[in-house]
C-alpha cells in the first residue's frame, strides 16, 4: 500500500488587486475587475470558463442552438475570431451578412447570458489561410504585422469595420463583449502565404516591434469603437504581451500534428498531464508557460486549452475524449481560475469568392470539426458530458474555491511523462479545506491502473487519511477531484472518495450531487458531533461519536444527514457513467436536475427542449419534479412509478419511421447518393456517416465540395439539413482518394508531362448509413 504524505502549512493564498487597466462598469453598475488570482464580478471572485466557437465557420441559422448547448455545458464566455479574409476577401469589399453576421451572433450570446471575448487579430492563424489575413495584402510593399504606418491604415479601416458591426454592444454600454485579443502568438508564430504553397513556400513574417506593436493595435482598437474593459494577447512561446496594457493568456497541448512537417516521425510524450504551479513566483518555468513577469502578480489565465485538435494531413489521430477533462484539471490544479478551450464547438471553413478554400492546407478544405466536445454539425461528444461536470462544480464553488492555493508534493520536478507507476496529484487549498486532483491519464503511452494507495493531509493539530483505512484505485486515463474538510451546510465533512459536481437548494434544504470516479468506492466521512442520524440507501453507515461513515455501492445512492439544529442535508451520489448523463438547468423559476441521455436545451429559463438520435424510449428524469402535468410535443406524459424518492421519471416514447439513404458505388472508391423529402421530415439534423478505407474523402453537390475528411479511422460525419434543398435536387457524390504505396513521378517525357505510379493503392466506400436527429419540446399544462 502506498501512502502519499504531504505537509499542509502557509494554506493561505496572498491575493491582492492588480495595478493594471483591467475592468469595468456597465450602465446596470456592474463590475468587473481583476485580483492577482482571478477575475471579479461585483467584488466576488469569478471563476471564468470559456469555450471558443467561431460563428463564420458555423452556418448563422443554427448559432442559437448551439449557443444553449454551450452554455448548458458550463461556458460562460465565448471568445470567437474574427478571420480578416472572411470579412474582406476582396479588398475593400467588406461581408458581414449570413454566417458572417457579427452583430447576430453577439446578439445571440447576450440574449442567453453569455460574455464575449472577440479576437479582431489581425493577425489570428487558427488554421485558416494565411492565418486570416487576405491574399490582397501579399502584394504591398510594407512589412505585415508591425508598425510600419502603410500596414496599419489598413488594419485601421479594417477595426473600423469591426466596430460598426458591435457598436452598442461592449460591456460599457450595457452589452455582452467583455474582452478583446489583439493579435495572435506575435513574434512566436506565422502563417504560410498559402498563394506560394508547393513553389517557394513563403511565409508571412512573426511579427515585428514587440510591446509597441501591441499597445499601437489597442490604441486602433479603441479608437475605432473597439473599447472593452479586457485586452488580452497569447503569450506562449514568448509573444509579446505587455502586461501594463494586456492580459497575457495561456494554455496548452497535448497532440501536435504540426511537428510533423519537420522530421519528427513519432509523437512524443508531452509534460501536458503532469501537475505545476502556474501561480507561484519561486516554480521553475515549465515547457509551455515562459512568462517575462512574476506568475503571482497577474492571474493565470487560459485561453487556449486542448479542446480538442483538428487533423493534419501528415498526422491523423483520434483524439482520447479522457484528455480534455484532465487537461483542465491540471491547469485548474495548478492556480487557473480563468480557463478557456480552443476550441470547445467545431467548424466548416466557408469558401471564398476569389479563392475557393480559405483554410491552411495542411488541414482539411472545408472540415473544422477538431474532434471539439460540440462537434461540425452540433454533435455532443463525450468530452462534453466530462467537461459539464467540472464546470458546474467550478461555478458552484467559485467564491471560495478561486481563493484557493495550489501546494504540490515534493517530486513535482522529477516526474517523467512516461512514468505512468508514480502517482499524479496536486492540491488546492486554503486554510484547512480544500481537494486533492489526481490525474492518471498522459498522452502517447500506455496507461495503466493506479492502485492501492491512500492521501495522509498533515495539519499542525492532526492528520487526516484518506480514506481512514484501506486504500483508493483510480482507473486508467481517469481524473479526480476529492473533498477535504468541506462545510456541509451545518455538518463537517472530513473527507469523501467521490466527486462533488454541483448543488442546488429546494424547500429550505440542500442538496449536494457527487459522482464515484471510476476504480474509487465511494465512502464519505463526517464529524458527528453536528449529525443526529444518517440514513442512506444502495449503502451502509458505520461509526461513533466522533467519526460518521457512509460507504455508497455502484448505483445511485441518496443520503439524508438528520442535523441536531433539525435541518436536513441530502446527498445524491451517482455512478460515472449516470453523471455523465446529469444536468442543471433553471427553469420556472427553480434550479433542477435533469438526468437524460438526451442533449438538453432551455431557451429564456421556460422552453426545455431533448435533442437525440434514437427513436425507441428514451427517459426524462426530473427534480424537483414539476408541479403541473407536463406534455411531450403536445401528448401527455404519465410519470413512472420508480424506487427513486427524489426524481420523477417519465418515458418518452415517439414513432419515427426508418430513414435510409439511397446510395450506389460507381466504383470502389465513389459513390452516388440520392435523397428523398421525407428523411428530412421531423428530423431536425440528418447526420451522414460515411466508413471508408483510403486517405481523404470529399463529398460533392453537382461538383463543388461541401465537406472532405482526412481519414484517421473514426465515422466520417456530415450534418445534412443545411444542404437539404440542394441534396434534394442534385444529390451527392462521394470520392475517396487512395491511400498509396511505391510512389513515383515518371518525369521521362519529352514533353512537360509527368506520370504519377504506385505499386499499391487502397480507397474503399465501406458503408454509408444516415441517422436522425430529433427534437422534443417539454411543456407544462400552466404556469408553476
Amino acid at each position: 500500500m502506498r501512502e502519499h504524505h504531504v505537509r499542509l502549512m502557509d494554506t493561505v493564498k496572498h491575493i491582492y488587486p492588480v495595478d493594471t487597466p483591467l475592468g469595468g462598469t456597465n450602465p446596470k453598475g456592474d463590475q468587473l475587475s481583476f485580483s492577482n488570482y482571478y477575475m471579479e464580478k461585483n467584488g466576488y471572485p469569478s471563476f471564468t470558463i470559456s469555450g471558443e466557437f467561431h460563428f463564420s465557420r458555423y452556418d448563422h441559422r443554427f448559432w442559437e442552438d448551439e449557443i444553449i448547448k454551450m452554455k448548458l455545458g458550463g461556458i460562460t464566455v465565448i471568445p470567437t475570431y474574427i478571420f480578416w479574409n472572411h470579412h474582406e476577401e476582396i479588398e475593400g469589399v467588406f461581408e458581414w451578412k449570413q454566417n458572417k453576421n457579427l452583430t447576430k451572433f453577439v446578439e445571440l450570446c447576450g440574449k442567453h447570458g453569455l460574455y464575449v471575448i472577440l479576437r479582431i487579430g489581425p493577425f489570428n492563424h487558427g488554421e485558416a489561410r494565411n492565418g486570416g489575413m487576405p491574399d490582397w495584402l501579399f502584394g504591398r510593399p510594407f512589412e505585415l504585422r508591425s508598425n510600419d504606418e502603410s500596414y496599419l491604415s489598413f488594419v485601421s479601416k479594417y477595426f473600423q469595420e469591426i466596430g460598426k458591426q458591435i457598436q452598442g454592444l461592449c460591456f460599457k454600454d450595457g452589452g455582452p463583449i467583455i474582452g478583446t485579443q489583439l493579435e495572435n502568438e506575435f513574434q512566436h508564430a506565422a502563417a504560410p502565404w498559402e498563394m506560394t504553397t508547393g513553389t517557394s513556400n513563403s511565409w508571412m513574417p512573426g511579427g515585428r516591434d514587440g510591446d509597441a506593436h501591441i499597445k499601437k493595435l489597442k490604441h486602433l482598437a479603441i479608437q475605432t469603437g473597439i473599447d472593452t474593459p479586457i485586452y488580452t494577447a497569447t503569450a506562449w512561446g514568448g509573444a509579446a504581451a505587455p502586461t501594463d496594457s494586456v492580459l497575457p493568456l495561456w494554455g496548452g497541448y497535448a497532440y501536435w500534428p504540426w511537428i510533423f512537417y519537420g522530421d519528427v516521425e513519432e509523437h512524443p510524450a508531452t509534460p501536458s498531464f503532469i501537475f505545476r504551479d502556474y501561480h507561484n513566483n519561486d516554480v521553475p518555468e515549465t515547457f509551455d508557460f515562459e512568462p517575462n513577469y512574476q506568475p503571482e502578480s497577474l492571474p493565470f489565465a487560459c485561453a487556449e486549452m486542448g479542446g480538442g485538435m483538428t487533423v493534419f494531413y501528415n498526422y491523423r489521430f483520434t483524439l482520447p475524449h479522457e484528455s480534455v477533462d484532465a487537461l483542465s484539471a491540471i491547469k485548474v490544479a495548478g492556480g487557473c481560475n480563468f480557463v478557456g478551450y480552443y476550441v470547445f464547438h467545431g467548424g466548416s471553413n466557408p469558401t471564398g469568392k476569389k479563392t475557393p478554400f480559405l483554410n491552411e492546407t495542411a488541414t482539411p478544405k472545408i472540415s473544422y470539426d477538431y474532434q471539439a466536445p460540440i462537434g461540425e454539425f452540433g454533435q455532443i461528444r463525450k468530452s462534453y458530458k466530462r467537461l459539464k461536470r467540472q464546470h458546474y462544480f467550478y461555478k458552484d464553488v467559485e467564491k471560495t474555491f478561486a481563493k484557493t492555493k495550489t501546494m504540490l508534493p515534493d517530486n513535482r520536478n522529477d516526474l517523467d511523462p512516461h512514468d505512468v507507476d508514480t502517482l499524479r496529484y496536486a492540491i488546492r487549498i486554503t486554510d484547512h479545506s480544500g481537494f486533492v486532483f489526481i490525474n492518471n491519464f498522459q498522452d502517447h503511452v500506455e496507461n495503466k491502473d493506479q492502485n492501492d494507495f491512500f492521501f495522509s493531509l498533515e495539519f499542525d493539530e492532526e492528520t487526516v487519511r484518506i480514506p481512514e483505512t484501506g486504500s483508493l484505485t483510480l482507473e486508467r486515463k481517469e481524473n479526480c477531484i476529492l473533498p477535504f474538510h468541506m462545510e456541509f451546510s451545518g455538518c463537517h465533512l472530513r473527507y469523501a472518495t467521490t466527486q462533488l459536481i454541483t448543488t442546488m437548494e429546494h424547500n429550505g434544504e440542500d442538496y449536494y450531487f457527487f459522482f464515484i470516479p471510476k476504480g474509487m468506492h465511494g465512502e464519505y466521512c463526517f464529524d458527528s458531533n453536528s449529525i443526529n442520524s444518517v440514513e442512506v440507501d444502495n449503502g451502509k453507515v458505520t461509526g461513533d461519536d466522533t467519526k460518521s461513515f457512509v460507504y455508497v455501492d455502484q448505483a445511485t445512492s441518496l443520503i439524508t444527514l438528520q442535523l441536531e439544529n433539525g435541518e436536513r442535508v441530502y446527498i445524491s451520489t451517482w455512478t460515472e457513467e449516470d453523471s455523465l448523463h446529469l444536468w442543471k438547468v433553471h427553469i420556472k423559476g427553480k434550479d433542477r436536475i435533469l438526468r437524460t441521455e438526451d442533449t438538453v436545451l432551455v431557451d429564456n429559463e421556460s422552453n426545455l427542449r431533448l435533442e437525440y438520435e434514437k427513436k425507441e424510449l428514451h427517459s426524462l428524469e426530473i427534480f424537483p419534479a414539476f408541479q403541473q402535468e407536463i406534455y411531450v410535443d403536445g401528448d401527455k406524459l404519465l410519470p413512472v412509478k420508480t424506487e427513486s424518492n427524489m426524481f420523477q421519471k417519465y418515458w418518452i416514447e415517439k414513432e419515427r419511421s426508418e430513414v435510409h439513404v439511397n446510395w450506389s458505388k460507381v466504383d470502389e472508391d465513389k459513390a452516388v447518393l440520392d435523397f428523398s423529402p421525407s428523411i428530412f421530415k421531423n428530423a431536425k439534423e440528418l447526420l451522414l456517416k460515411i466508413d471508408y478505407v483510403g486517405d481523404v474523402g470529399y463529398a460533392f453537390i453537382d461538383g463543388e465540395l461541401i465537406h472532405d475528411n482526412f481519414c484517421n479511422n473514426d465515422t466520417w460525419e456530415i450534418g445534412l439539413k443545411r444542404f437539404e434543398d440542394r441534396l434534394l435536387e442534385k444529390g451527392m457524390y462521394v470520392y475517396i482518394s487512395p491511400l498509396k504505396e511505391g510512389v513515383t513521378v515518371k518525369t521521362d517525357s519529352p514533353m512537360a508531362a509527368r506520370l504519377e505510379t504506385a505499386e499499391n493503392t487502397i480507397a474503399v466506400v465501406n458503408s454509408i448509413k444516415v441517422v436522425p436527429i430529433y427534437e422534443s419540446t417539454i411543456s407544462l399544462d400552466e404556469e408553476e
